[in-house]
């Protein structure tokens, strides 16, 4: 399925998955990224300076200024939001407003130009589905966890911004989907992502930190399935109105398994060590994908080995683009 002479909007899109939104559809859309620049893949890249692509430095907190950028769009993706785990305990009245009130803005504004907008895109998360999932499906009942328990700051408030935004297609039309992206990693991730973290540590024989015991079981989905998944949420028409699962339960391991696994990928000599728990952990995320393959016909194509294999490549090519990753990961 293919998109092309539209008007795109993407908040955050300067990071991972924004910026590979706008590789996907610059050359035949004309881009609008609407971004802070917290996390910034993007203006280094090449992609930066493609004739149909605007930057915008911008904040979703204000209503005003996003609505005056969004005004026209067809297509409006809003990704932006604190995500990772140090983020979240050490910022969460931060993400809280961020992902709520933004989520609300990102709502109204496209609102404010709903003559234009086809399509509505938000971004929730698999951290609804609490610390034990598998084989979760859309209709899954959310587990947020202990109240006052920080890992549950980010869940509480996309789960709050899912809710938020099919209300807005249930009461005002607007033409909306949400997607629930499981373990997403791949080329262009520069933030807290465990692949990519454990892959930075592994291409220079560093420590690998495993928090908790390691049997904690995640499904980890390959970017360019990712891709595809949001793509099929975008053109098809049976997807307003509606959330999906995207990921691939079919590349399951063990938080373990996986350091082993990119050990071996990348031919490391890291020592895995194990350290306490930062917080409440997910014990077990593997979802049900059935919704979208009968609905959208999504399929996620991309194995574990073949994905970390392409990732560690970028790595190793794009190490210069990378932060400093917080102490709590590197002793």
């Amino acid at each position: 399925m293919i998109i092309e002479g539209k008007k795109i909007f993407i908040t955050g899109g300067t990071g991972f998955m924004g910026s590979r939104l706008v590789e996907q559809f610059v050359d035949n859309n004309q881009i609008i990224v609407y971004d802070n620049f917290a996390r910034d893949v993007l203006s280094s890249s090449a992609l930066s300076r493609h004739k149909n692509l605007s930057i915008i430095k911008g904040d979703v907190l204000d209503v005003s200024a996003l609505t005056h950028a969004m005004n026209g769009s067809n297509v409006v993706i809003h990704a932006a939001a604190i995500a990772g785990i140090d983020n979240t305990l050490k910022n969460p009245v931060e993400t809280m407003r961020v992902n709520m009130i933004g989520t609300a803005n990102a709502l109204e504004a496209a609102t404010a130009t709903k003559s234009s907008v086809e399509r509505f895109l938000e971004f929730s998360t698999s951290e609804v589905f609490g610390s034990r999932a598998y084989m979760v499906d859309e209709t899954s009942s959310t587990v947020t966890g202990a109240v006052g328990e920080a890992r549950w700051t980010y869940a509480v408030s996309k789960l709050a911004g899912e809710h938020l935004t099919h209300a807005y297609f249930r009461q005002f039309g607007l033409p909306t989907v949400t997607v629930r992206p499981f373990n997403i990693y791949g080329p262009g991730q520069i933030g807290e992502g465990a692949i990519s973290i454990m892959i930075r540590r592994a291409l220079k024989d560093e420590p690998i930190f495993i928090f908790g015991d390691g049997s904690q079981i995640r499904a980890w989905c390959f970017i360019d399935d990712m891709l595809k998944g949001l793509t099929r949420c975008l053109t098809d028409d049976k997807a307003i109105g509606q959330s999906f699962n995207l990921g691939n339960a079919r590349a399951v391991t063990t938080i373990y398994g996986l350091a082993q696994t990119i050990c071996r990928v990348v031919n490391s000599k890291s020592e895995i060590i194990f350290k306490p728990k930062l917080s409440a952990d997910i014990e077990l995320r593997i979802p049900s994908l059935d919704k979208a393959r009968d609905m959208i016909g999504f399929e996620a194509a991309v194995d574990l080995e073949a994905g970390l294999r392409i990732t560690a490549e970028w790595i190793r090519d794009n190490e210069a683009q990378f932060q400093p990753l917080p102490d709590i990961f590197v002793k």
